[in-house]
């Protein structure tokens, strides 16, 4: 049976995670399947302006998830509607502008991905168990025959329990129509990785960003914020190494069969334009 291999990347953080993902897509001997990128934080660590959004359009990324950062850049507003392979998560208000999830064709195989927020320890969103369920019927009703989920979220039970639900009502060992369930949002890539009844997981993918940092951002202003309480502005950290998370998913049109974590290290060396690659776990 013809399998399609799924690239999933963690939250993209800034100039150092869009410069690491695109060099090791550029890296890898052919072109993948089918890739998917959460990048809410790809422009200065908040957000996403058109211009990266472009950018990374063009790198061989075929979907982009997002999270509640996405509205940080103004800009989105004057794009979000005809930016066709960006999602928000769906969950927001009806009349939010921008789609909640999209479909797509691979290898004559028809794939939806779907983006949501988590409501623990996050700003007030609709339930996402009830839209999430909604948005399911109607990829069903459109043929989609694979679903993957960026479920952007805070409190790990919430996403161990809300994906735990989703295998069990979707899917069978024989036959899984959720394949893909990816926690993104605290930039810690977990050792969890798993297949549930045909549904690849992880509880935190990860993020792309700067190694020596916090979650990507520099050390000196997030310990002055974290130590005192008091306002700071957070500015993605220089680093000359930037790492990758994310996971690798092989499916074929029953289930997934395969997940592997992505961890490497990416040095690069701007004058001289060099990659190289390290396994960072």
């Amino acid at each position: 049976m013809e399998t399609i291999k799924i690239l999933f990347f963690g939250d993209i953080t800034g100039r150092p995670g869009r410069s690491a993902v695109k060099s090791y897509l550029n890296s890898l001997d052919k072109k993948q399947d089918f890739v998917i990128a959460n990048i809410e934080n790809a422009s200065h660590g908040f957000g996403l302006t058109k211009k990266n959004y472009e950018d990374l359009n063009s790198s061989g990324i075929n979907c982009f998830t997002s999270g509640n950062h996405i509205w940080d850049k103004k800009d989105i507003y004057d794009y979000i509607e005809t930016a066709e392979n960006l999602i928000r998560p769906l969950n927001y208000p009806q009349g939010t502008p921008g789609r909640g999830s999209q479909i797509f064709e691979v290898k004559g195989h028809k794939i939806g991905v779907i983006n949501v927020l988590g409501r623990v320890f996050m700003p007030p969103i609709d339930s996402p168990w009830e839209t999430v369920a909604l948005e399911i019927e109607r990829l069903r009703e459109n043929a989609v025959e694979s679903i993957f989920i960026d479920f952007h979220a805070e409190a790990t039970a919430e996403k161990i329990c809300f994906a735990k639900y989703l295998a069990e009502k979707y899917n069978t060992q024989e036959n899984a129509l959720i394949k893909g369930f990816f926690g993104t949002h605290t930039h810690v890539q977990t050792a969890d990785e798993t297949i549930q009844n045909g549904m690849a997981y992880i509880t935190d993918a990860g993020f792309c960003g700067a190694c020596n940092s916090v979650i990507g951002m520099e050390f000196a202003t997030s310990l002055k914020r974290l130590s005192t309480s008091l306002p700071e502005r957070y500015e993605i950290a220089a680093s000359s190494e930037a790492q990758i998370n994310g996971v690798e998913v092989l499916i074929d049109r029953t289930k997934a069969t395969q997940i592997q974590r992505i961890n490497f290290i990416v040095n690069t060396n701007e004058n001289e334009k060099e990659v190289s690659l390290d396994s960072g776990g």
